[in-house]
């Protein structure tokens, strides 16, 4: 079985390319913390790349950003290829196939803004009014035909 799930930190701004078939690419770098400290209690992180394709690959370049803590699920990918003066080379890719925003709403502030055309959600109006049990829930009007169902 081949399956990675990081959590980690934007290192930069993901950049988005397109093959010759114009298919997106979107390759960015992850920093993901160790577990522990080193013994100048330090925060000891891995770099990982990120590779995304397709529909991920244009969701990652336009709503990710650099500083960002994002979850991605997805596979090891081994790469070779021979350079210019003819040695082999080997590097080591991450797949994404699921990525997903990991911060917290508190966190998200600081580069929310920058963000243009990410899409807001707004939560049902409850027009003023308050739940009149406790449990949370309001009445709804039975003759409201704005109901998304």
């Amino acid at each position: 079985m081949n399956k990675v799930i990081l959590l980690g930190r934007l290192v930069a701004d993901p950049e988005t390319r397109y093959t010759q078939s114009n298919i997106p690419m979107t390759r960015f770098r992850l920093a993901v913390n160790r577990p522990g400290r080193s013994q100048e209690g330090q925060q000891n992180a891995d770099f990982f790349q990120v590779t995304a394709w397709r529909a991920t690959a244009e969701f990652v370049g336009k709503y990710f950003r650099k500083g960002q803590q994002v979850l991605i699920e997805g596979y090891l990918r081994n790469n070779s290829w021979t350079d210019q003066q003819g040695n082999k080379r080997y590097s080591d890719d991450i797949h994404a196939e699921q990525v997903y925003f990991a911060d917290s709403k508190r966190d998200s502030g600081s580069y929310a803004d920058d963000v243009q055309g990410t899409p807001q959600v707004s939560a049902p109006s409850s027009q003023g009014q308050k739940p009149e049990s406790g449990d949370g829930f309001y009445t709804l009007n039975e003759e409201d035909e704005d109901l998304p169902f």
